[in-house]
């Protein structure tokens, strides 16, 4: 009898054995990427346990199908992002960390405490984050359309880019950065605000990502002395100089990004020449010249558009001011785009519906100007 029960014992023990190492493995793991940092901040946090989910690395292998390369959506900086299905099939991107050291580690933990308390439309949603796995892997909605940046350099003419859809993007935009800044229950700076950290859903809709790099700030705080982190033609040179980031540092980088929508050039180019390389001072000369029309996109420069080109120059012209003081706010920013997009519905539909209120629902047109849809300014910014 014992020799019948000797090997069905001796798979059981090794099954033991292996379950406890692997258990051990990910414990390890789990402490290695920042699990106990997560949890000192979920004891700091108020509501932060509730929103963090926490994915096992089994969920995770068969929804990307072992992290298949057929299945890789992009590479940056900081990892490889995925494309994969959950159980409950929903499509998601899990992005998978490089090997990381202790700072790289501190940036991964604060994108999940940022974005667990943050819920806005046009905010990319982190639905959780697995910290079993040898790096740490975050899990976000899945947003189909690729970053704006790309949209930007697109040269085949297969995509609408009208003026009234980048006016939608840009105000999308400013709206989220003005939720961060005023809305939230305590102030966040993004600190690397650039289209590629700005992606297109579906129905071409722009979500704000990657926020390694921000920074929550208390009420009491005006700004952050930090080292110097974000992206070389984002920069805001007073940040640059003082190493004291501000909201309106945040402001800056948005000023490149709303020449970089109207321009469709690149922030940094190697096919201009000295100071013209960089576009916010390329900007700043054609504006001194009185050419700047010469450097916008030609689509949306045209006898009716006009006006509202010189509105857009003059706003990019007060975000990328060198002092931070002389710069609107992003709230002020987003209602001056919001009224630069509601001037373009035609004046037929604005004289049905009455006088224009920020916060009534007013009518206004999808990117192929034809079906009227509803939006409310207000939710918009305080969403």
């Amino acid at each position: 009898m014992g020799l019948l029960f000797l090997p069905k014992l001796v798979y059981e023990l090794h099954k033991l054995i292996k379950n406890t190492i692997a258990k051990r493995k990910k414990e390890k793991f789990f402490k290695r990427n920042g699990g106990l940092l997560l949890k000192q901040q979920e004891t700091t946090n108020e509501g932060l346990v509730e929103k963090t989910i926490l994915f096992t690395s089994e969920e995770l292998e068969t929804a990307t199908d072992h992290f298949n390369e057929n299945r890789i959506l992009g590479r940056g900086g900081q990892g490889t992002v995925y494309k994969g299905m959950l159980v409950d099939g929903r499509i998601v991107a899990v992005k998978k960390a490089k090997i990381v050291d202790e700072r790289q580690l501190e940036q991964f933990i604060n994108e999940v405490v940022i974005l667990s308390q943050v819920n806005h439309r046009n905010v990319v949603k982190l639905l959780g984050c697995c910290l079993e796995t040898e790096v740490p892997l975050h899990v976000f909605e899945f947003v189909s359309k690729g970053t704006l940046y790309d949209y930007i350099q697109d040269d085949t003419g297969e995509l609408p880019f009208s003026l009234n859809m980048r006016l939608r993007i840009a105000t999308e935009v400013a709206g989220a950065l003005s939720y961060l800044h005023s809305a939230t229950y305590i102030p966040i700076y993004h600190r690397d605000i650039k289209t590629t950290n700005i992606l297109l859903d579906e129905r071409y809709r722009a979500k704000v990502s990657d926020f390694g790099t921000s920074r929550l700030v208390s009420i009491d705080q005006t700004h952050l002395t930090t080292l110097v982190k974000g992206t070389f033609g984002y920069f805001d040179p007073e940040y640059f100089q003082s190493s004291r980031f501000t909201e309106k540092s945040d402001v800056y980088s948005f000023g490149v990004v709303l020449l970089e929508l109207f321009t469709r050039e690149k922030p940094i180019s190697l096919t201009r020449f000295g100071e013209h390389r960089n576009l916010a001072t390329h900007f700043m000369f054609a504006m001194e010249e009185g050419r700047v029309m010469s450097i916008f996109d030609p689509v949306v420069v045209h006898e009716d558009s006009k006006g509202v080109v010189l509105k857009i120059a003059n706003l990019a012209m007060r975000c990328l001011n060198s002092h931070g003081k002389h710069r609107p706010t992003m709230k002020e920013v987003a209602m001056e785009l919001e009224g630069m997009r509601m001037s373009q519905v035609p004046a037929t539909i604005q004289t049905s519906y009455g006088h224009t209120n920020h916060n009534e629902d007013l009518p206004v047109f999808t990117d192929d100007e034809s079906t009227p849809t509803t939006v409310s300014f207000k939710d918009s910014i305080n969403e």
